[in-house]
């Protein structure tokens, strides 16, 4: 997300972080660009206006030009006027009410609502220890509530059964009664998708709403949709009462104008973002955190939430003392290694999230891809574990094996072995005190500041 936005911006102010001097013309010259890039990323028209005119009349003020690093403190007011347009701060979701929290879904057919709920399903169970219902009203859509049946299934989420035969406001009822019966801390409503300008739909929800009385009512948009998902929140929240937005599939997109139009439009706070086809991938959205991915400048408070919450520490623990007390690092080890960086959401959400990512050449980056990974894991998976333990063994007659067994072609294997290879020498040098000697050793090579 934010590819293009992030690349323009970069340059165009890169070129002012090293300038000793500031000129109003060269502010102009930039601000140029980066409404230039605004604009190419699918913002709203207005919330570039509003946006370009509140950086403008801080950047001709004096802290600028009489700054004695003019660039940085530019960076600094572009920065905080995208986490302003955003939000200022995450908005959580305000379950305070008597059990069951009622969270009321709604949004266009296709938006990723059905799988929302489950993802948020998920979200609430792992990191806020609630007990949770799922049920579907959406008696229209074939499968629909079968496919929230297998989704619940698959988070750990209770679910309410329903029937294209019912009234959505007599399942929605029996569902609260149920959870209520259950001591269920949330029950989680998913409604039909449908048009703002379809009068009878929009009915049966505002009825939905009024019997439910949620303490949360979604919109869910999809972010490939650009301005319109913040002009279609907007007429959703003239007939019903938003208390916030999930942007989904914002994995796919390169722009991100919607992140960037929503709230200016609405009023309302995006409060988690759709990074992806998995349960697992749903992040609460926190301005001050995407305007920093946004400027090049890395989330790395995201990137160790990530960590701490995906990875499997037991098993880092033992790969670690295993490392420290001289024992080789394997091929099962380093296939650990891959499918922990696959929970996390893969390479691209990785890069995403380290500081200076933005300077990277293309080429570079292009060649880090998630399917590449997948097909190491694969090849992997064809080897006996008397081949992953001692990978010398494979030699020609074993690497067309293990080829034909994962569908890759020899090179593949080879280039694996190599690649294997080079990070068996670096777990090497961190054997017993290596670690700290490596980093002293890499001093020169770091950024100022570093405490080695």
């Amino acid at each position: 997300m934010f590819d293009n936005l992030t690349d323009r911006l970069g340059k165009t102010l890169n070129n002012l972080r090293g300038r000793g001097r500031l000129t109003e013309d060269n502010i102009k010259d930039s601000l140029r660009e980066v409404r230039m890039a605004l604009l190419e990323a699918d913002v709203a028209l207005p919330v570039v206006r509003r946006f370009m005119e509140a950086v403008r009349e801080k950047a001709l003020g004096e802290e600028v030009l009489k700054s004695l690093t003019p660039g940085q403190v530019l960076v600094k007011i572009v920065n905080d006027e995208l986490v302003r347009l955003m939000g200022e701060a995450n908005e959580s979701l305000d379950l305070a009410a008597q059990p069951p929290a009622v969270i009321l879904m709604a949004g266009l057919q296709g938006s990723g609502k059905t799988t929302s709920v489950a993802k948020l399903a998920r979200w609430l169970k792992e990191s806020q220890k609630k007990s949770v219902m799922v049920v579907s009203c959406d008696v229209y859509r074939p499968a629909a509530i079968e496919q929230l049946k297998t989704l619940a299934a698959e988070v750990g989420a209770d679910f309410f059964p329903s029937t294209p035969k019912q009234r959505p406001l007599s399942i929605a009822r029996d569902a609260v009664k149920l959870a209520r019966k259950q001591f269920k801390d949330v029950l989680i409503v998913d409604t039909a998708g449908r048009l703002h300008v379809d009068e009878q739909m929009m009915a049966e929800i505002k009825e939905l709403h009024a019997a439910l009385k949620p303490v949360e009512t979604l919109f869910t948009v999809d972010s490939m949709t650009g301005q319109d998902a913040a002009n279609t929140a907007k007429a959703f929240d003239e007939a019903l009462p938003l208390t916030g937005v999930i942007l989904t599939k914002t994995d796919g997109d390169a722009r991100g104008g919607a992140a960037l139009s929503i709230r200016e439009i609405t009023g309302k706070p995006i409060k988690f973002l759709g990074v992806g086809e998995k349960t697992t991938a749903l992040e609460p959205f926190h301005p001050e955190r995407v305007a920093s991915r946004i400027l090049g400048m890395g989330d790395v408070l995201s990137l160790v939430e990530e960590v701490q919450a995906k990875v499997d520490h037991t098993k880092a623990e033992k790969l670690a003392r295993k490392i420290k007390k001289g024992k080789g690092f394997d091929l099962a080890d380093f296939r650990e290694q891959l499918e922990q960086m696959s929970n996390m959401g893969g390479m691209a959400s990785l890069m995403e999230k380290l500081p200076g990512m933005g300077e990277v050449p293309d080429h570079v980056k292009n060649q880090v891809n998630d399917k590449e990974m997948g097909k190491l894991v694969a090849i992997i998976n064809s080897m006996t574990p008397h081949e992953r333990s001692f990978p010398a063994v494979i030699k020609g007659s074993r690497k067309r094996r293990i080829a034909a067994g994962s569908g890759t072609r020899v090179q593949d294997i080879n280039k694996l072995l190599k690649q294997f290879a080079q990070m068996q020498k670096m777990m090497k040098k961190m054997k017993g005190g290596g670690m700290a000697r490596m980093m002293r050793g890499m001093k020169g090579r770091m950024p100022p500041g570093m405490p080695f």
